[in-house]
C-alpha cells in the first residue's frame, strides 16, 4: 500500500488550515465579507475553542458579535450549559448570528445577544460572574475594555483582544496597552501570532 505525503507548505499556511471550519461556519465567513466585516481567521476560532474549553468556559462575554464567527468558535468550546453574551451595535448582523448558532444546534438560551455600545452595556454585567472575555472591535477602545474585564472576570478568568498585531494606524495605541497588561500584576498575559495577533491574559 502506498502512502501519499503532501508536500510542506509554509509554517503560516499549515497554521491556517491545521484545523477546517464547517460548511455553517464557512457560512458566516461569507456573510461577514459580503457585509464589509473581517472575521477572525480559522486558526483564531480554533484558539479561542480551545481556551474556552480549557477553562471550562459556561460565561463568555464577546465583544463584536459581527455575523457569528467567533461566537460560533465559542461556543463550541463552552460548557454545554454555558451561555455566551455577545454585544455589537449592528443588530442585522446580529440576526444573521443568531440563525447561524440555530443551525449549528445551539438553543437559543445558549446566546444572549444584546444590541448596543459594549462600554455601555459591559456596566450592567455582573461583576466577577464570567470565565472569559473575547474582543473584537476598535482598539482604541481596548484599554476600557481592559479595566472591564478586570471587574467582570473571576480570578482565573481570561481575557483575549484581537488585532494586537496589527499594522495600521492603531498600531502606537494596542502596543502600548500590551506593554500596560504586561506590567499589571493582575495580568499572566501571552502574546499568540494567530491571524492578526491575540493578547491572551489570566486574571490572577
Amino acid at each position: 500500500m502506498t502512502t501519499l505525503h503532501r508536500q510542506p507548505g509554509s509554517a503560516g499556511d499549515f497554521i491556517a488550515s491545521f484545523v477546517p471550519e464547517d460548511v455553517i461556519a464557512q457560512t458566516a465567513r461569507g456573510l461577514a465579507v459580503e457585509v464589509g466585516l473581517q472575521p477572525v481567521a480559522p486558526a483564531v476560532g480554533a484558539a479561542l475553542r480551545m481556551l474556552a474549553g480549557a477553562c471550562a468556559a459556561k460565561a463568555v462575554v464577546e465583544i463584536g458579535t459581527g455575523t457569528g464567527v467567533s461566537g460560533l468558535w465559542l461556543l463550541r468550546g463552552m460548557r454545554p450549559d454555558g451561555v455566551l453574551t455577545t454585544i455589537d451595535r449592528e443588530s442585522e448582523h446580529q440576526r444573521m448570528a443568531r440563525r447561524l448558532f440555530t443551525e449549528a444546534g445551539f438553543s437559543a438560551s445558549r446566546a444572549r445577544v444584546i444590541t448596543g455600545r459594549a462600554l455601555e452595556v459591559l456596566p450592567r454585567l455582573a461583576d466577577g460572574a464570567y470565565d472569559l472575555i473575547f474582543v473584537d472591535a476598535d482598539p482604541t477602545e481596548y484599554a476600557a475594555f481592559m479595566n472591564a474585564a478586570a471587574r467582570l472576570l473571576r480570578p482565573g478568568g481570561l481575557v483575549v483582544l484581537h488585532g494586537i498585531l496589527t499594522s495600521g494606524r492603531d498600531v502606537f495605541t494596542v502596543r502600548e496597552l500590551a506593554y500596560a497588561v504586561r506590567d499589571d500584576d493582575l495580568w499572566q498575559p501571552a502574546l499568540l501570532p494567530l491571524g492578526e495577533g491575540l493578547l491572551a491574559a489570566v486574571k490572577s
